[in-house]
């Protein structure tokens, strides 16, 4: 008869098989589609420049074009897995918003994601599966479930961290932006000159807000109304004052006026919330930092003026006898 852990690996690895072969035909059809397009493109240069010889169109492949090769083949695998059924597993409404947040905003970003969640969700089980010694099939069960599970999470994990940090800077960077913006339209610039120079000249300062801010004046440039475009940069981080300060921008250039004084109170009372929320910080920080004190110096201080009583305590009992 035989046992039940030789047929639990010859079922993995069958169901490894399979998977290989499945991940194998999706390669195999990228890389066939990739081909396909390169001929074609080839054929195209050769009728636009017919004098051209035919060791110039076939230049020897270097590692170079070799690695975009598979770069490439690797995107459009990412892309056939992002659409159907199988990209709404890997890519859902939530995931696709963590990554507008984490400031991946191309086709090529949502492809490589999918790519990393389906191939760590694959690869994770059959690393555990090889490295522990496990025995028996709910171990390889349990390693599998948890492989899968960890795999399909980490890549969201690792989003929702970036997207919290850019939601903090975008915060961090809002009082600078108010301050410039004030100065701009101070001096006699329009709002798109102010927001052009905030682009060019701030983007280092600003990488957070400038970059939205850029999206937005070229989907302006594009044609859609100044609410529109600044639709996403309103609604994108959750944050209650840049929603304010993009209905004053669009107020502004929807009925025009003086926009200086609103800005400079914004500013203010922007920066007056700010100091209520480090005083709060440092109220919790401090009760925090009782307890520590409490934990690590109560011990010592004990010894330390009760250390000699407990002695003679000691001592006393010890020429009593007892």
């Amino acid at each position: 008869m035989v046992s039940a852990y030789v047929l639990s690996i010859i079922s993995l690895l069958l169901l490894a098989l399979a998977v290989g072969l499945a991940g194998g035909s999706m390669v195999l059809r990228a890389a066939r589609q990739q081909r396909s397009r390169q001929s074609i493109d080839k054929r195209l240069n050769r009728r636009a420049t017919p004098g051209a010889s035919r060791s110039d169109d076939e230049p020897e492949e270097g590692p170079a074009t070799r690695l975009g090769r598979a770069r490439a083949r690797a995107l459009q695998l990412g892309k056939q897995l992002s659409k159907g059924r199988v990209g709404e597993l890997l890519l859902t409404d939530e995931e696709r918003q963590l990554l507008t947040q984490s400031g991946f905003n191309r086709e090529n970003d949502r492809s490589i994601f999918a790519l990393s969640r389906a191939g760590l969700a694959l690869g994770l089980p059959i690393v555990i599966m090889f490295v522990l010694s496990l025995d028996g099939l709910g171990e390889y069960v349990m390693a599998a479930f948890f492989g899968l599970a960890f795999g399909l999470m980490l890549p969201k994990w690792y989003l929702r961290r970036r997207a919290a940090r850019r939601r903090v800077q975008a915060a961090d960077e809002l009082p600078l932006l108010i301050d410039l913006m004030r100065l701009l339209q101070g001096v006699g610039l329009s709002i798109d000159q102010s927001l052009h120079i905030i682009v060019q000249e701030f983007k280092h300062v600003l990488p957070i807000l400038s970059g939205e801010l850029a999206l937005a004046a070229g989907q302006y440039a594009r044609g859609r109304t100044r609410e529109q475009s600044l639709t996403r940069v309103a609604t994108l981080y959750n944050n209650d004052d840049l929603a304010a300060l993009v209905g004053m921008i669009v107020q502004v250039d929807r009925h025009g006026g003086a926009v200086q004084e609103p800005l400079q109170r914004f500013g203010e009372r922007l920066r007056e919330q700010r100091k209520l929320d480090l005083k709060m910080r440092v109220g919790k920080l401090t009760v925090k930092m009782t307890g520590v004190m409490v934990v690590t110096l109560l011990p010592a201080l004990i010894v330390v003026t009760g250390g000699a009583g407990f002695l003679a305590l000691f001592r006393g009992l010890s020429k009593m006898g007892l």
